[in-house]
């Protein structure tokens, strides 16, 4: 993959009139990197068709790659990638394995180390030390793994040494767990930081002999549809997990994985936030080709949030492929009051960008765990709407905005503060604000490869 280099601020480029624009979103993040693990976790290669070619997905690849799973990649075809597990069904311990700032990667690789030959140590981005990871190695430990930190505890970098008599052994096949019987596993922690504390340990436990038990202690799960997508994905593989989502309780009973042969990854339907919330913004029409008719993603509630706001949101076939179309106003955005967001909060800072101009204020609640995504994403929204000249604040649970005119509003160099999505947000407001700018804008390769050219197509 070849990096484009970008000025720094970059310019955000000021909307001239409504927009008439179709944008082709790469795939699901959360989907290719789920299906990345699940294929490591099988028996034979498997073809993932539309993988998302990002910083986070290269991140997957490479720390795959250090554990012993090939990923081939289609010359022709990039986002092609042939997954082949080790054949032994062991990963390579006595391995670095490096996680960025990706969160998937620090919090769904650890499992995999459960099942190497020795130690595996887990370093990151600088950032990434400031990202909890506590309660998922907590769990690893409850499986038997000794975790050693090398600075803060419950942070990277560390390293896990799978137990030395290991219990957990690789299932050869799909009968597996009918040869004996043997008590599941049984794993509490609190995943109130993150989902993805719990999807990382879902995302193993078919291969734990007798299955896997998870109990989250805490009185909040955030983004039940992420943890809905990982129990999805886990039966798509052949395994059976269920939820209790009443008592906060999921199971994995034992057995083999095996993804399809070919897979196909869904677009990343949160990554058509700003595309598709440009359209209230700027005024016009924003589509999006391939929009799934069902989805696990929580970017598949995107819709009918922008119709709250004011937007027609239609859904036309044209030629076999379906879209997602949205039609607004300029001017015409309606504030929310009070907003629970907790199933879909990775869209938080696209929506808190088009409420900056609503005509009512708006009180996003139920994400509160978004203070420890790749920054303090609620710290950083308010800071960087003030900095404009609007109006928020924070909440225990989520942010206020406050609208106020659009005249008051003014340019200013805006931080990404290494935040993908707050490079997107800040991209946003410049649409209706001259004299933005954005720092390290390439910064959104963490998912979007080519943002800046989406960005600057769609308003051509």
């Amino acid at each position: 993959m070849t990096a484009t280099t970008y000025l720094d601020p970059w310019p955000a480029p000021t909307a001239s009139g409504p927009l008439n624009a179709t944008v082709t979103i790469p795939g699901s993040k959360s989907l290719s990197n789920r299906y990345l693990i699940l294929a490591a976790l099988g028996s034979k290669p498997v073809t993932l068709v539309g993988l998302l070619r990002s910083r986070d997905t290269e991140l997957m690849m490479g720390a795959l790659a250090a554990l012993g799973v090939r990923c081939d990649v289609d010359p022709d075809v990039e986002t092609t990638v042939t997954v082949t597990p080790p054949a032994s069904g062991r990963f390579h311990g006595n391995v670095d394995v490096y996680c960025g700032l990706a969160g998937t990667v620090m919090r769904f690789v650890p499992g995999l180390a459960l099942f190497a030959d020795g130690p595996v140590r887990f370093d990151g981005d600088e950032q990434a030390y400031a990202r909890p990871m506590k309660p998922v190695l907590d769990g690893l430990e409850q499986l038997g793994a000794t975790v050693d930190y090398h600075g803060e505890v419950g942070y990277l970098p560390f390293t896990i040494t799978p137990p030395a008599a290991s219990p957990i052994v690789p299932l050869a096949g799909a009968d597996a767990e009918a040869e004996v019987e043997v008590e599941p596993a049984h794993v509490a922690i609190d995943s109130s930081g993150s989902s993805q504390f719990i999807s990382g340990l879902l995302l193993i436990g078919s291969r734990l002999p007798g299955g896997l038990t998870l109990t989250h202690t805490g009185e909040k799960t955030p983004s039940l549809p992420h943890i809905r997508m990982t129990v999805a994905d886990v039966n798509g593989a052949g395994g059976h997990a269920l939820a209790d989502e009443d008592a906060r309780v999921w199971t994995v009973k034992p057995g083999a994985l095996q993804l399809p042969e070919r897979v196909v990854v869904e677009p990343d339907l949160s990554n058509a936030a700003p595309f598709l919330g440009a359209a209230l913004i700027a005024g016009g029409t924003v589509r999006v080709p391939h929009w799934p008719a069902e989805t696990t993603q929580p970017g598949g509630l995107l819709p009918g949030y922008l119709e709250r706001m004011g937007a027609t949101v239609t859904f036309p076939e044209r030629d076999g492929i379906r879209y997602c179309e949205v039609t607004a106003t300029a001017g015409a955005i309606r504030g929310l009051g009070d907003f629970d967001l907790t199933a879909a909060g990775e869209i938080a800072p696209s929506l808190a960008a088009i409420l900056v101009f609503a005509d009512a204020p708006t009180r996003m609640i139920g994400i509160g765990h978004l203070r420890g995504h790749e920054t303090n994403r609620l710290e950083a929204l308010v800071r960087e709407i003030r900095r404009v000249g609007g109006e928020a604040r924070e909440l225990p649970d989520g942010i206020e905005i406050t609208p106020v005119s659009r005249a008051d509003l003014h340019g200013a160099v805006m931080e990404s503060y290494a935040d993908h999505r707050m490079a997107t947000f800040a991209a946003m407001i410049g649409l209706a604000v001259s004299g933005v700018s954005v720092v390290n804008v390439a910064t959104t390769r963490k998912t979007l490869p080519d943002f800046v050219g989406m960005w600057t197509g769609m308003l051509a």
